[in-house]
């Protein structure tokens, strides 16, 4: 069973930067791919990015592309999401979750999620 905590949010001004951190509790985090989600007040998840295994693959949503990036250190256990140029539109809570099949922007496909770290961009 793996558990994903993830870090790293907070409140932040519009234009602004965080790094949220993922960190999962097992050793075999290099064999999953990692995904980042995120849900809005009164909207449905919502797919951000995801990465491969190995790292040598991402992917994300066109609305956080040239701002946002996923990375991964295996070596930690943890993934990262890099956002800068933060919008009000990108307040949310963001989760992390793990995949053993591939990544995907499906959240069907992820088999663990961490609890969510909330980001807050002030309009």
């Amino acid at each position: 069973q793996m558990q994903l905590v993830e870090s790293g949010g907070g409140l932040v001004q519009a234009g602004g930067s965080l790094r949220l951190s993922c960190t999962a509790s097992v050793r075999t985090f290099s064999r999953h791919a990692m995904g980042w989600f995120r849900q809005a007040p009164g909207k449905e998840r919502e797919f951000v990015a995801a990465i491969t295994a190995s790292g040598g693959s991402t992917t994300n949503v066109d609305s956080v592309k040239g701002r946002f990036t996923i990375s991964r250190d295996n070596a930690k256990n943890t993934v990262y999401l890099q956002m800068n140029s933060l919008k009000h539109e990108d307040t949310a809570v963001y989760y992390c979750a793990a995949s053993t099949i591939y990544f995907s922007r499906s959240g069907s496909t992820y088999d663990y999620w961490g609890q969510g770290t909330q980001v807050t961009v002030p309009s």
